[in-house]
């Protein structure tokens, strides 16, 4: 290649070249290599005297020269990717050379090495493909585990949530206190399910749906030829059928005094003897019991043994009625639509503020089974896509409506008083500390300052 320049210029020009860390190569109109810098050497270990003269087809595979392909289309190249071999990863800028007269004479191409950058981010990729795939497993297993069944987020039933996910690793009898619909049972089962016991049966009993006198033959069974009437080949009781799983005992308060005896040495032996039977038969049983009954005045009265009550509450649950979570009761409400919408194949209606108001002043004496119930009962029969107070007000019980004619204080009133009641012993408990207080009522900051002051609560500095 001829150069019309003087001597100094094409030194410049060579030093210039060669002070870019690029890789930068000229070649002629047959593809031959007349000039490969240092950076060249670097990024693709060919020496300068190695290639230089020679066709540069013979050291890269014809299909990936791009600067070859200038000579047939003449067409420059601005920031492409490329990837002149399989190990490199480049941005090429690329023009063809002319000569005084305009005939194409060669081309040159500036190569910059962002293999690194390109491993870098592959390897960004694979890891944030691994963490989306471990959020979502996480996620799924959230999802997939007994205890999502348990709505709420409020601070009095996440810390329930976590006292019973603790004793769910154990084998520890666990003793479930609760009104009448707070979930008592399905507590119960997502500690089963989530216990090491969790592929062995689930055997409930309501003790308060036994008749006293079939009690011992429900728990015990009864061997062959027992009594009159008896299976001819006998029937195994519910703690036998429940031997490597969970008894539930529903309702625990209810059961009656000579069964409780039986009950307790069964817990203290291991052993069960059928009605008839003279062998006993060794089980392996984890026992959860639940009341809504208060065990330790019927143990004063007499009616409930000290020593049962003692095996029994190991690990004490209280579970918290829905006046105690009052901030759940619209998740709750939407989970119910939801989830009757399927059921009785209807479109899941929106429900507006001031309904949702209605849900909040109700006191809830029968907790969540009573608000699935009304929920239940709106799903079947309101009509139109929205549920509204005036609407609303009729499926509830008429000792809702006897309450306000009494000129006592209004439900919105009363709402207001137990909000500020329970920010006040929130503030109390945390020492007057806002973040905790918000916190432990499932409320931002925000909200709670906003409360704070349209109540006038006084707040001790921490």
């Amino acid at each position: 290649m001829t150069l019309h320049l003087g001597e100094r210029t094409v030194y410049y020009l060579k030093a210039l070249l060669e002070t870019s860390r690029d890789a930068i190569a000229v070649i002629n109109r047959e593809g031959e290599v007349l000039f490969w810098n240092k950076g060249a050497e670097r990024t693709y270990n060919i020496r300068h005297d190695e290639i230089v003269g020679k066709k540069i087809k013979h050291f890269f595979r014809e299909e990936d020269l791009k600067v070859l392909q200038m000579l047939e289309t003449e067409q420059p190249v601005r920031d492409v990717y490329h990837r002149p071999r399989p190990d490199k990863h480049v941005m090429i800028n690329s023009s063809p050379v002319y000569d005084a007269e305009g005939r194409l004479i060669g081309a040159l191409s500036i190569e910059q090495d962002i293999t690194h950058t390109v491993k870098l981010n592959e390897e960004l990729s694979v890891a944030s493909s691994e963490l989306h795939q471990l959020k979502h497993q996480v996620y799924r297993k959230q999802l997939d585990s007994p205890f999502s069944k348990i709505k709420g987020k409020s601070a009095a039933i996440q810390q329930t949530v976590q006292l019973a996910m603790k004793a769910a690793k154990t084998d520890a009898t666990v003793l479930i206190f609760g009104e009448s619909g707070v979930g008592k049972e399905l507590f119960a089962q997502a500690i089963h399910e989530t216990s090491l016991r969790n592929e062995k049966p689930f055997i409930p009993i309501n003790c308060g749906a036994i008749p006293h006198a079939l009690f011992e033959s429900e728990l015990f069974g009864y061997e062959r030829g027992a009594y009159t009437g008896a299976a001819k080949e006998g029937k195994p009781g519910k703690i036998e059928l429940a031997d490597g799983g969970t008894l539930f005992l529903d309702e625990i308060g209810e059961l009656p005094l000579e069964m409780q005896v039986k009950l307790l040495r069964v817990l203290q032996e291991n052993e069960v003897y059928r009605i008839g039977g003279t062998t006993p038969k060794r089980v392996n049983v984890r026992v959860i019991a639940a009341t809504n009954r208060n065990l330790e005045k019927m143990v004063e009265e007499g009616s409930f043994r000290s020593d049962l009550f003692y095996r029994l509450n190991v690990v004490s649950l209280p579970i918290p009625s829905l006046r105690e979570r009052i901030e759940d009761i619209p998740e709750l409400v939407r989970f119910f639509l939801h989830e009757l919408s399927i059921k009785y194949q209807k479109p899941m209606p929106s429900i507006s503020a001031d309904a949702m108001h209605v849900f909040l002043e109700y006191d809830w004496p029968g907790n969540i089974r009573e608000l699935r119930n009304i929920v239940e009962r709106v799903m079947i029969l309101a009509e139109g896509g929205e549920i509204k107070p005036s609407e609303l007000r009729h499926f509830f019980p008429k000792r809702m409506a006897v309450k306000k004619s009494k000129g006592e204080a209004s439900l919105a009133e009363e709402k207001t008083m137990l909000e500020k009641e329970r920010i006040e012993a929130a503030l109390k408990k945390t020492y007057g500390n806002k973040s905790a207080a918000a916190k432990m009522l499932g409320i931002s900051r925000a909200t709670l300052y906003q409360k704070i002051k349209k109540y006038g609560i006084a707040v001790e500095k921490p």
